[in-house]
């Protein structure tokens, strides 16, 4: 697989309004496994006052919430996702984000490149991180 260098990506000086004000989010690749990546960021957030809503193909509940195998499947307000697959999978997330009105960013953790789907996500006035952590970030932001 060849390496993207994020072409579309936002400013980092608005990741403290991006944290601000988002309240939701919807982490699609959110591992039940403690020592994984997602799990520890997920856990992170959800400490820092997030709403967390897992979208994994298997378990019930993670982190205490209830699983969704899909966005498509969550009902709720989304204020953003926070991707943990492969790059990708934004495609279809990006799809998904076109027939919701509620989801104004699109995170890709740290390792995570995808611009044709980013460009799209940024046509749609959504905000996109891309290889960064959420986590990494919250912290340097606020401690």
């Amino acid at each position: 697989m060849e390496c993207e260098f994020p072409t579309v990506n936002a400013n980092p000086e608005e990741f403290r309004e991006i944290f601000e004000n988002v309240k939701t989010i919807a982490i699609p690749g959110l591992s039940p496994k403690p020592e994984k990546d997602s799990h520890r960021v997920a856990k992170y957030l959800q400490e820092q006052g997030y709403k967390i809503i897992p979208i994994y193909p298997k378990e019930e509940t993670i982190l205490g919430e209830k699983v969704y195998r899909s966005l498509e499947e969550v009902p709720e307000g989304v204020d953003m996702v926070n991707m943990f697959r492969k790059a990708e999978v934004a495609d279809a997330i990006v799809d998904v984000i076109a027939k919701r009105d509620d989801i104004r960013v699109l995170w890709l953790q740290k390792g995570i490149v995808n611009n044709a789907a980013a460009k799209r996500a940024e046509d749609l006035g959504v905000k996109v991180v891309q290889n960064r952590c959420t986590m990494v970030e919250h912290r340097g932001i606020f401690g």
